[in-house]
C-alpha cells in the first residue's frame, strides 16, 4: 500500500498553509523561519527518503552518527525567542483541524499507552475531540536540547539566508554561559535524566526560555517510519495513513507538528507531512523543482515568515486548501 503513496514535507510560521514553504528533506541548510514569537532555523531529515521534491538527498550524515543509526527521522531546530517563555507553556507536538476518532485504527489505545510508557510520558491531549491534539512539554519532549551562549550565538546563527544551523547532530548540553543556565537550576546533563526531570510541573515552571538565547533541540524516534507510514512500536506495527487528516474527498493526508505557546497560542513552527497519490506527485514534482530552481537564483531564497496578523489562538480551517 505504502508504494501508492508520496511523502512532501512543507514548513512555515503559522497554521495557513499559505504560509508553507517546501523543505528540502535531508538539505544541510536550515529553513529559516520567523514570527513576531521567534526566529527558528529548521531542519527535517528522514532516512531512505523517497519523497518529494524527487531529487532530495535520500539520505543524510545524520543517520551515520552513532547515536542515529536506528532512528527513522529528525525535527531539528535553532530557536531563538524574542520574548520570555515559562517552561511549562512552550509544548511540541501533533494537532488535527478535524476530528479523527472514526479514523482510529485497531490498537490505536495500546500504541497510545506504550508511547505514553516508553517515549514520552509527559504526552498529553485527547484524540477524540472535533480538535485532537497529543503535545508535550518542549522540555521533556525534545529528545535533546542544547542552550546556548547569550553572548555570542543569537549575534552569528541568525543572519538571514546565511544563517546556519551550527552542527549535523545536536547534542544535549550547553555551550558559555549556557552552561550556568542549566547548573543553576540544577538541570541534569544526560539527556534522559533531563527528560525525566522535567516531568515535574514545579522543575519546569523554574525554566524560562529566554528572549536573545539560542536554543538547539531535536525531535527524533525509530518508531515512526515515514517510508511506510507505520507506527512500528516493540510488538507491532500500526498504520497512521488512516489517522492523518484531511477533508472529506480529498487524496491526501497530513500529519502536523507544531511547536508553538499553549498559553498565548504563538506559532514557532509549524510542519506538515502530507502524503499524496501517485497520481498527484508528477504536477507536484515539476512545481517543487521550479521553486528550488527560483532560490538558487535568490528568488524567495531561505526565509518563511508571518506578520503576527493571524489571532494567536485561531488554527486555519483547511477545507479549500489547494496544492500550490
Amino acid at each position: 500500500m505504502a508504494d501508492k503513496f508520496v511523502l512532501r514535507v512543507k514548513a512555515g510560521p503559522a497554521y495557513d498553509e499559505a504560509t508553507h514553504q517546501v523543505v528540502q528533506v535531508n538539505s544541510p541548510k536550515p529553513l529559516h523561519i520567523t514570527t513576531p514569537s521567534g526566529d527558528v532555523l529548521l531542519n527535517i531529515r528522514i532516512q531512505n527518503f523517497r519523497g518529494l521534491p524527487s531529487n532530495s538527498p535520500k539520505t543524510s550524515t545524520y543517520f551515520d552518527h552513532a547515536s542515529h543509526t536506528r532512528d527513522q527521522y529528525s525535527i531539528s531546530f535553532a530557536l531563538l525567542p524574542k520574548t520570555a517563555v515559562s517552561g511549562s507553556d512552550l509544548v511540541f507536538g501533533n494537532d488535527f483541524d478535524r476530528p479523527i476518532r472514526d479514523r482510529l485504527p485497531p490498537g490505536f489505545s495500546a500504541a497510545f499507552r506504550i508511547v505514553k510508557w516508553a517515549i514520552d510520558p509527559g504526552l498529553e491531549g485527547d484524540p477524540y475531540t472535533d480538535k485532537p491534539y497529543l503535545y508535550g512539554p518542549a522540555l521533556s519532549s525534545l529528545n535533546v536540547l542544547r542552550v546556548g551562549d547569550a553572548r555570542t550565538q543569537a549575534k552569528t546563527a541568525f543572519r538571514g539566508d546565511e544563517a546556519q544551523h551550527d552542527a549535523v547532530v545536536v547534542e544535549e548540553g550547553a555551550d558559555g554561559d549556557g552552561v550556568e543556565v542549566r547548573e543553576k537550576l540544577g538541570v541534569p546533563s544526560a539527556s534522559d535524566a533531563r527528560k525525566k526531570w522535567f516531568l515535574d510541573a514545579a522543575k519546569r515552571d523554574a525554566w524560562t526560555w529566554e528572549a536573545g538565547r539560542v536554543y538547539q533541540a531535536d525531535f527524533f524516534n525509530p518508531f515512526l517510519d515515514f517510508n511506510e507510514f507505520a507506527l512500528k512500536l516493540p510488538g507491532f506495527s500500526l498504520s497512521i495513513l488512516s489517522i492523518w487528516n484531511s477533508p472529506e474527498g480529498d487524496n491526501t493526508h497530513t500529519l502536523r507538528y507544531v511547536l508553538k505557546n499553549k498559553s498565548t497560542g504563538d506559532v514557532y513552527f509549524v510542519v506538515t507531512f502530507t502524503v499524496y497519490t501517485r497520481e498527484e506527485v508528477e504536477k507536484l514534482d515539476i512545481a517543487d523543482k521550479e521553486k528550488q530552481t527560483n532560490e538558487r537564483n535568490g528568488v524567495g531564497a531561505g526565509t518563511v515568515a508571518t506578520d503576527g496578523k493571524e489571532p494567536a489562538s485561531s488554527v486555519a480551517n483547511n477545507d479549500d486548501d489547494e496544492v500550490d
